[in-house]
């Protein structure tokens, strides 16, 4: 099957390895079904629950153990999308962010690109624009983050971040249309480094996004509970 450039795959949060078991099949079914040539990963693409600043769970893995577990799962997700464009997120730059806290310069640690051996075809860094559509991790928070983002940046704009929002929000105004969407994410909220929102009532929305028209149409594709 022939895929068009100009169609955007939208893969939201992975947080590997803590990601929903099937969110990968998902994001390669929704690919083919709009033949998009353009693949985009909105970021934390792992989560580094062991490094965070939060409360690490002590059942859970040491460093070393996760960082050997997210690469076996990134490495799937690198042969199904062997090009793509990943924004920085806010858990993919908890090495950088925790060399910044002991003091300690980038040149002491590796880049983001080698720490997990993204190939060739993934372009990473903090945000990028294509088909005149911002791309980048996080913006303004709520339900009506994606949407006020757009309107500050007055631009369409994608993010992520936010695991319990899927949505799509739309501005016009004399002179534009413009959209702001979160496409939703993969997080597995029964996993232990997700415990925090057992007693949050909103729950992460499944999902991922697609965009059309070059640029011009969003698209929001939910991915069905306990489907494989």
């Amino acid at each position: 099957m022939k895929l068009d450039k100009n169609n955007i795959l939208v893969v939201g949060d992975l947080h590997e390895p803590f990601t929903l078991k099937g969110y990968r099949q998902h994001c390669k079914k929704i690919q083919k079904k709009y033949r998009c040539g353009t693949v985009v990963f909105i970021g934390d693409i792992v989560d580094n629950h062991s490094i965070n600043y939060h409360e690490h769970d002590p059942d859970l893995w040491s460093p070393v153990d996760e960082m050997k577990k997210a690469d076996k799962k990134l490495a799937q997700w690198f042969k199904d999308f062997p090009n793509a464009y990943i924004t920085w997120g806010n858990h993919d730059s908890l090495p950088d962010r925790k060399g910044k806290t002991v003091g300690l310069p980038k040149r002491c640690f590796k880049t983001f690109r080698e720490m997990w051996k993204l190939p060739k075809g993934w372009i990473d860094g903090p945000e990028f624009i294509i088909q005149n559509v911002l791309f980048k991790h996080a913006g303004k928070s709520g339900p009506m983050g994606p949407l006020n983002t757009a309107i500050a940046s007055r631009i369409s704009v994608v993010i992520g971040h936010n695991h319990s929002v899927g949505c799509i929000g739309w501005n016009v105004s004399v002179k534009d249309r413009i959209f702001g969407m979160n496409p939703g994410n993969g997080t597995d909220r029964k996993t232990l480094a997700f415990a925090y929102g057992k007693d949050i009532l909103n729950k992460p929305f499944i999902g991922c996004g697609v965009i059309l028209n070059r640029g011009k149409l969003p698209i929001i594709e939910p991915m069905e509970l306990g489907s494989k």
